[in-house]
């Protein structure tokens, strides 16, 4: 019964002072984009140029995760100015009144070796809803630049932009209200 309870400390006191990592998206090699359908019958994509996302997690599987993000929303990009001078006015995005768009998640839950479900709270045009995201842990390896690990993630999901009251004007007919998320991204460790 002793070495029970001794093992059970040893476990608690690891468990407590496990190492927390943190990691910062690679700007070089991360995207994060979307996939609206314009008039039903195509496909339109864009991308927010500049953002940031922090991960932390004590695990090396990244099961205990925490990640966070914060995105520029005047940097849309659909290569079309005229398109993101629209998304960027108060037709969408409304960027003067709410410059950015966050998410920190609250939980994430295996999905298969590497996936998980991540669920977070998302917050843009001034609404903060809770999402959730398909997550592949696509691994881990040495940068051979730094010498330091890099982790590398895949994000896919579904939102509404009707969730978000952005485009209420537009019908879904002209433009989707779902909207299609994908974000890629390699992670540098960073202590």
């Amino acid at each position: 019964m002793k070495k029970l309870l001794f093992a059970a400390a040893l476990l608690l006191q690891a468990s407590l002072f496990a190492q927390t990592t943190t990691w910062k998206n690679d700007k070089m090699h991360s995207k994060l984009k979307f996939t609206v359908t314009h008039l039903l019958v195509s496909d339109v994509d864009g991308l927010f140029k500049n953002f940031d996302v922090t991960i932390t997690a004590t695990k090396p599987d990244f099961s205990d995760a925490i990640f966070e993000l914060s995105a520029d929303a005047a940097s849309i990009n659909t290569e079309v100015e005229m398109r993101d001078n629209d998304l960027k006015s108060a037709n969408f995005f409304e960027v003067a009144a709410y410059p950015k768009i966050t998410f920190k998640s609250t939980s994430i839950k295996p999905d298969g070796q590497n996936k998980y479900k991540l669920t977070g709270n998302l917050s843009m045009h001034g609404v903060t809803k809770q999402v959730t995201m398909d997550l592949w842990y696509r691994g881990t390896t040495e940068n051979p630049m730094s010498k330091k690990p890099d982790a590398g993630f895949k994000l896919t999901g579904t939102l509404k932009r009707s969730d978000f009251k952005i485009g209420s004007n537009m019908p879904a007919a002209v433009v989707s209200d779902e909207i299609e998320i994908k974000a890629d991204g390699e992670f540098a460790q960073a202590n």
